[in-house]
């Protein structure tokens, strides 16, 4: 009996508080401040300041042309071989610059080298976002062991904020079934303090970011 009546009084306490208005602690609390420090830097002067700070690689192109360049280079040098893309958009871009790839699923699980486009690159955090609307499926950004990723200077943001307010533009009432962040290789130190490197996903990622602001090429829908 007097445990039902402790729970009773319990209980009425809460309809009490449901019921009764309450006034906010902090009225002029503003919240729509930002909470972080300005940046003085030029976004994607910061973005790949922090990228490199998590151990991610940058790599800047003045033109798609100069991109293609590059990612050539890095094949030979690091004797990459074959790419793994499922982006029609990308293989558009590959195909024009010579760079074999491969894009059957049922290579995935072998692939070494995934090649994906990004929805933005935040610049404070040094992070990519990816969606499922940008390749078939979310895989080829956690299988392969290196990550490459296509941005450009135009999806450069400051804030996370501004990420998800353009994913909500963009995509309106038909939102992709994943919207991930990438920070840097996939790591881990759960165990015994001992850092290691691609536990979840790639050991290394490396962002090709094209500077679409100052070129009068036509760049591809993104």
């Amino acid at each position: 009996m007097e445990e039902s009546t402790s729970r009773e009084k319990i209980l009425k306490k809460v309809r009490d508080a449901l019921i009764e208005k309450t006034e906010a602690p902090y009225p002029i609390l503003d919240q729509d401040s930002s909470v972080y420090k300005e940046m003085t830097e030029p976004l994607d002067v910061t973005f790949a300041q922090e990228l490199v700070r998590i151990a991610g690689k940058f790599v800047y192109s003045e033109s798609e042309d100069e991109f293609i360049g590059n990612l050539k280079s890095f094949i030979i040098e690091k004797d990459w071989g074959v790419l793994f893309c499922q982006d029609a958009v990308l293989h558009r871009i590959l195909k024009a610059g010579g760079i074999p790839f491969e894009a059957h699923s049922e290579s995935l699980l072998e692939a070494r080298i995934g090649i994906t486009r990004c929805e933005y690159l935040i610049a404070r955090l040094g992070t990519v976002m990816v969606s499922s609307r940008l390749s078939p499926g979310r895989k080829i950004t956690v299988y392969p062991e290196i990550h490459l990723v296509l941005g450009y200077a135009s999806q450069l943001v400051p804030d996370l904020k501004q990420a998800l307010a353009g994913i909500k533009k963009k995509y309106r009432d038909n939102y992709p079934s994943m919207v991930s962040l990438i920070s840097g290789p996939s790591r881990t130190a759960d165990i015994e303090k001992t850092l290691v490197m691609g536990a979840h996903g790639p050991k290394e990622l490396y962002v090709f970011m094209i500077d679409d602001t100052t070129s009068s090429n036509d760049q591809p829908d993104r």
